[in-house]
């Protein structure tokens, strides 16, 4: 039995909608189980006036990761297009002029770092400043409800990949994620979540008997997605996460790596099962080394339920042993003693890791305790622990 989108029940909610002014926040993964029409069609089949569309990372048609995006036309439509990934990330007042009612269908990927969640909490806190009702229309998390793992980032380090003292892995869906936000932020905001039909929070993306929705160009199947958990952290390195090349967050490599002696490496630390791995050479054709052979290793889970980061870890820790003088993790902008690493990770004990002092152990069992503390706070907020029927609805 597939599962219902939110963006499917919008005619049950008619009086959220009718007669009012829609700003919609949406892109290319705003689409319907089929394929054949995008939300903003939907809406308009259903008589709903869109009046403003905000795009967040890649836009409408997907630009590459980081680049900012300016405001762009929608092929054949009128309706003017706001970036909220350019010169701003939230909704200026003199953007929401005019709007009744802001309404967000985006495909997420389940993870702190992805950016469509900021986006959204960006756009929650202006229309609380502007008194405008906002509306979740939910999709799955690809990853599921049930696992979440990773470090809960450090209140102290917050940035557009990373926030509110969220886990890596969260276990939420949107609809979820907004609730927690509005509570997590004491948020005075009339929020509506439409939630799916058919759809538990034991649920991973191949269970919903959706097509795969890609969420953005470097996760174009399920696959990639499992391997982003964990997988984003060379992002803050000078080795190539795959992207550019067929397999995004799949394959990992640089053209000063051995692949053979990182094989031979991880064989011996005797990883867990739930993936198969190789030697892979390949040549991305843009991001880091662009034209250039990198030398690394491909993985692939071999169970969807699998979770790669300890996997990522314990691979960035090989590189770290054998190439210490050229493995460069890189700095932010606002200070030179702040690693990327330490931003995507939540705290420096991935530091210590990298550098020996602690063991892949000691990080899990500081996962298991904040994970629970997280999963604890928003036991209430969960929407899918049985199946989800019913929009719902937080007031003020």
């Amino acid at each position: 039995m597939r599962t219902i989108l939110g963006l499917e029940r919008i005619s049950e909610y008619d009086a959220l909608f009718r007669g009012k002014a829609i700003g919609l926040i949406t892109n290319f993964s705003g689409i319907t189980p089929d394929w054949s029409r995008d939300d903003q069609t939907v809406f308009r089949d259903s008589g709903y006036r869109v009046t403003r569309i905000f795009t967040p990372e890649h836009g409408m048609y997907g630009a590459g990761a980081g680049e900012a995006v300016e405001e762009e036309q929608q092929a054949g439509d009128e309706i003017p297009v706001v970036s909220l990934y350019g010169k701003k990330k939230k909704p200026a007042p003199e953007d929401l002029q005019g709007i009744d009612i802001l309404v967000f269908d985006i495909q997420d990927a389940g993870l702190r770092y992805y950016t469509y969640l900021y986006t959204m909490t960006y756009a929650m806190e202006a229309a609380a400043d502007a008194g405008i009702p906002f509306v979740v229309l939910d999709r799955p998390n690809p990853l599921g409800g049930r696992k979440i793992t990773g470090a809960r980032i450090l209140p102290t380090i917050h940035s557009f990949v990373g926030d509110y003292e969220l886990p890596m892995r969260y276990g939420l869906t949107l609809g979820e994620a907004a609730g927690y936000f509005r509570q997590y932020r004491s948020l005075k905001l009339d929020l509506t979540v439409i939630t799916m039909k058919n759809y538990t929070a034991d649920m991973m993306y191949p269970d919903t008997g959706l097509k795969w929705n890609i969420p953005s160009p470097s996760l174009p199947a399920f696959e990639n997605t499992v391997c982003y958990s964990g997988g984003c952290l060379f992002e803050a390195c000078n080795i190539s996460e795959g992207r550019g090349s067929a397999r995004p967050f799949m394959m990992y490599g640089a053209p000063f790596l051995d692949m053979d002696l990182l094989y031979s490496d991880l064989i011996n630390q005797k990883p867990e099962e739930a993936f198969a791995f190789r030697r892979r050479a390949f040549v991305p054709v843009s991001g880091k080394y662009a034209k250039e052979i990198c030398y690394g290793l491909e993985f692939l889970p071999l169970d969807q339920e699998a979770d790669f980061l300890p996997m990522a870890l314990t691979f960035m820790k090989i590189i770290s042993d054998r190439y210490p003088d050229q493995l460069i993790f890189r700095k932010e902008e606002e200070g030179e003693d702040t690693v990327h690493l330490k931003v995507l990770y939540g705290n420096d004990l991935v530091q210590k890791y990298l550098q020996g002092k602690i063991s892949l152990k000691r990080l899990k069992e500081s996962w298991e305790e904040e994970d629970r503390a997280f999963a604890d706070s928003v036991r209430e907020l969960r929407l899918y622990l049985q199946e989800g029927t019913n929009g719902i609805y937080f007031g003020n």
